[in-house]
């Protein structure tokens, strides 16, 4: 006879918030995800964590396995209009059958009959919990993996391990560290900034989702200060070589340590390379403008973007891209 699953050690999000670090293997710890996938997952992460209202702290992809720390908030009622929103997050809007189905639940919310509260629930239940979570983000990398790969049968290992962690203090601020740390462990990288599929990396390179995440681990501090403080706190513990590891150098974290945390521009500019071969128009912002007004022109179609600044300091001269590349580039 099986043993039985130990529950989960979980707070009951009626009463208060809190943070998991959350672990996931592909099956049979099997080499499965290669950089698209990687970006798939990652794309799917922040829709999965919006639609079920938690908050990302951050994350590490790689080739056979994941850690996520996430935040659920304590519960708060969501409105209808709200449930809508996030149902909108899995629905392809230009499909007919798709806005069939919204329309249809949006009449159905008006009457607010017993049928429309039986949808409310369907939606709740999927919200407001790690194990919900999880199971979305999981479930639905899953369907796009073996439809492109052209197999069937589960594609993890087991149920995912969590850890409860004090959503506060220097436990947050170690496990978070742990999790970015992890490319470095593997001799990926010498510097978790330049790993793409990590919450500090796309924090650094200007995802304002991911800088809020990190910013939760010191409450009140501005990014560039969660910068400068996590940054010495990931060197500080990435230098600590462990056996059979691979470690930060010495010598960067002496370097770090004495920059204070601060990133050099040079590092500011290697780190945000990408906007330079997939930022699609780069420019001033007028430039860029332009170019968009002519693509509407040639094509009779209106573009789906518009010019954004380089994310990041200012230290641009008002650069400006057409492609917003953390969504859009593959």
């Amino acid at each position: 006879m099986d043993r039985m699953r130990e529950a989960r050690i979980k707070i009951d999000p009626k009463s208060a918030e809190a943070v998991y670090h959350c672990v996931s293997k592909a099956v049979a710890a099997a080499y499965l995800f290669d950089g698209p996938a990687k970006e798939t997952f990652r794309k799917q992460l922040w829709r999965a964590a919006d639609y079920c209202g938690v908050q990302v702290i951050t994350y590490v992809i790689l080739d056979n396995h994941f850690h996520v720390t996430v935040r659920v908030p304590k519960a708060v009622p969501v409105s209808d209009t709200e449930l809508l929103r996030r149902y909108c997050l899995y629905c392809d809007l230009s499909d007919q059958d798709d806005r069939a189905r919204l329309a249809t639940i949006k009449c159905l919310l008006k009457t607010n009959d017993s049928k429309a509260d039986q949808w409310r629930k369907s939606q709740l239940a999927q919200m407001g919990d790690v194990s919900a979570f999880m199971k979305k983000w999981k479930q639905r990398f899953s369907h796009w993996f073996n439809a492109v790969h052209h197999r069937i049968g589960t594609l993890w290992a087991s149920r995912f391990c969590s850890l409860l962690v004090e959503p506060t203090g220097f436990a947050l601020e170690a496990v978070s560290a742990y999790v970015d740390l992890n490319s470095v462990r593997a001799g990926i990288v010498t510097d978790p900034k330049d790993y793409r599929f990590c919450g500090y990396a796309e924090a650094v390179t200007g995802n304002v989702v991911a800088r809020r995440g990190l910013m939760r681990i010191y409450q009140t501090l501005p990014w560039k200060h969660t910068q400068e403080r996590y940054r010495q706190a990931l060197f500080g513990i990435g230098a600590s070589a462990r056996k059979g590891k691979a470690a930060i150098p010495y010598a960067d974290y002496q370097r770090v340590t004495r920059e204070k945390g601060e990133m050099p521009f040079s590092e500011v500019y290697l780190a945000r390379i990408r906007y330079f071969v997939h930022g699609g128009v780069l420019g001033s912002q007028a430039f860029v403008q332009e170019q968009l007004a002519g693509y509407e022109n040639r094509t009779r179609k209106r573009p789906r973007t518009r010019p954004r600044p380089l994310p990041g300091p200012n230290d641009w001269h008002g650069l400006h891209m057409m492609r917003n590349v953390r969504r859009d580039a593959a």
